[in-house]
């Protein structure tokens, strides 16, 4: 009998196919005391188990390429971590096994990071990924990782770490499904690069059987298990339909009375330029420099290793407009060289701008490295910096800026709600804003991007987010300055629509994005965009919002 799950929709697409579940390595290893003469071989396992699980990672990363590759090599760093290591060789020097050392010794951070308000709630899937590989390798058991199959089949989990995700085979993972993880996370943002059809925060998806066959569509969220032949009939016109207009679908983005609206991509490097130009984006929206430092945590890469980065990006996009963010460390991605280390709440710490603020020479190094990359292109530059919070940060930055001598737009990111509210006043500093939708939404929801128990605040629907975009997008005309979106929000082509109505001036994201919203875009007005987003403001909640637009749309 036909069943219909909802959970939440991170990548486009319909997939059909029986469950196969990912498999674990054994968690828990044996609580056993070794001799005092056997703790130093132990030790010396112990740090072999963990270079091979690092350098594991790392080939995985090779492989991957993109944004895939940074966040593996976060990965490995994670697992060389010497206080870690340090915490693994006390404990084998007071009697425990290799295997219990690393089980007792990640587990301790991991009650730290959950102690500290679950800020690292996302860092704490990739913690235990880790841990598993390692104990895994120490005990000669086989490693976590998708299953095997010649069949294709839709992935179930209760989360997804990044080394798994980052090698999915689209050929045979048709899809997947997590009980955790949020719209934000790395699982989401990896499927969007990939094109596989995703679902993640459904509570109970682990109980769903081995074998069953099951119908999941990425963009509403909906899993249908032992879907009938009317339903897989309907899905699977939808997807040919769907498969149909987007090959059809090119040139600039705009609404169907010629009202422009530039799609750009949203990028971590060099690797993944090829996918932004294939998919037809006018430019880059956003380009992640933070994965660029990921490489050594303990020191910033040199000019020139930034220059030569920058410039592959700036030459796959001659006229167009690449948008540039500058390092944004913190919180979830700490460097050793700038974050501190003892921080009760990183997220509202000294993260993005005000660690650059904090260590003026690195900010001065990207900003020299992207002058120089510039040179010569005709190239549109633009470079904004992250969590700006007033008319002061803005006008640091831009100092910072014309120090450097860079000749380029500078703008900034509006992902505080004090930077909306006063959108106009940054703007006396800056020529554009740039809405990161995910962090705005956590800032005023007070909900972590990482949590799945909080994705209901997290739904860029929500009316008091649309508030404050519609605030920043005034602010910009008022200006006569744009203001475009960068976060996950924009690669929603419904809410897309509604952003376009709201007066937002670009819509940037995953390249895989872009013909969806392309192609939904160009179905309406901007009369009938702006009718939705007022539509969708004057509800209370996220559901009704989205309902309420594509009400409005579908000329209901």
């Amino acid at each position: 009998m036909e069943t219909t799950l909802r959970g939440v929709g991170v990548s486009h697409g319909v997939a059909i196919g029986e469950v196969r579940h990912m498999g674990t390595a054994v968690l828990e290893p044996p609580a056993k005391q070794i001799p005092a003469e056997e703790a130093e071989r132990e030790q010396a396992r112990a740090r072999r188990a963990v270079e091979a699980v690092a350098a594991d990672l790392m080939a995985r990363g090779n492989l991957a390429g993109g944004e895939a590759q940074a966040v593996l090599e976060a990965q490995a760093m994670m697992a060389q971590d010497p206080e870690l290591i340090a915490d693994v060789e006390r404990r084998i020097a007071v009697g425990s096994t290799a295997e219990r050392a690393v089980y007792d010794a990640f587990a301790s951070y991991r009650a730290l990071l959950a102690g500290a308000g679950e800020y690292l709630a996302g860092r704490v899937a990739d913690l235990d990924d880790v841990r598993n590989r390692i104990v895994a390798r120490l005990l000669g058991v086989p490693m976590p990782g998708v299953p095997d199959s010649d069949e294709p089949y839709i992935l179930i989990a209760r989360d997804l770490a990044p080394a798994d995700t980052a090698l999915l085979d689209p050929t045979l993972v048709l899809g997947f499904v997590t009980e955790e993880g949020g719209p934000t996370s790395h699982s989401a943002i990896l499927a969007r690069a990939l094109g596989v059809p995703a679902i993640v925060a459904l509570p109970g998806a682990g109980e769903l059987s081995e074998g069953t066959e099951i119908a999941i569509d990425g963009s509403s969220g909906e899993v249908f298990v032992d879907p009938s032949a009317e339903k897989r009939a309907a899905l699977e016109a939808d997807a040919a339909a769907r498969k149909a207009a987007l090959s059809a679908s090119s040139g600039p983005g705009a609404t169907s009375d010629g009202h422009t609206v530039p799609l750009l991509a949203n990028i971590g490097g060099p690797g993944d330029v090829a996918a932004a130009v294939a998919a037809g984006a006018e430019g880059v929206g956003l380009f992640r420099t933070e994965f660029l430092f990921l490489d050594d945590s303990a020191r910033a890469p040199s000019e020139e290793k930034q220059t030569a980065a920058y410039r592959q990006v700036l030459e796959a996009f001659p006229q167009g407009r690449v948008v540039v963010r500058v390092l944004d460390a913190g919180a979830d991605k700490p460097l050793e060289f700038l974050t501190p280390a003892d921080e009760p709440n990183p997220a509202l710490g000294v993260r993005g701008l005000r660690s650059l603020l904090d260590h003026p020479d690195v900010l001065r190094t990207q900003l020299t490295a992207l002058a120089r990359a510039a040179e010569g292109l005709p190239v549109h530059l633009e470079v904004m910096a992250p969590m700006v919070a007033d008319r002061a940060d803005a006008k640091a930055f831009a100092d910072a800026c014309r120090e450097a001598g860079l000749h380029a737009k500078f703008g900034a990111m509006v992902e505080i709600p004090s930077a909306a509210l006063r959108a106009r006043s940054v703007l006396q500093e800056v020529e554009f804003l740039s809405l990161g939708t995910n962090d705005l939404a956590q800032y005023t929801f007070a909900a972590d991007r990482q949590v799945g128990a909080v994705s209901r605040l997290q739904d860029p629907w929500q009316p008091a987010l649309l508030d404050l975009v519609a605030m920043a997008a005034e602010a910009g005309r008022a200006e006569g300055k744009s203001c475009g979106v960068c976060g996950e929000a924009a690669s929603d082509p419904l809410l897309a629509c509604v952003l376009t109505g709201l007066g937002v001036t670009s819509l940037s994201m995953g390249a895989a994005s872009i013909p969806y919203v392309r192609t939904t875009l160009a179905k309406y007005t901007l009369a009938q965009c702006e009718r939705a987003a007022a539509a969708a403001r004057a509800t209370e909640s996220a559901d009704e919002a989205r309902a309420a637009a594509q009400a409005v749309l579908s000329g209901e």
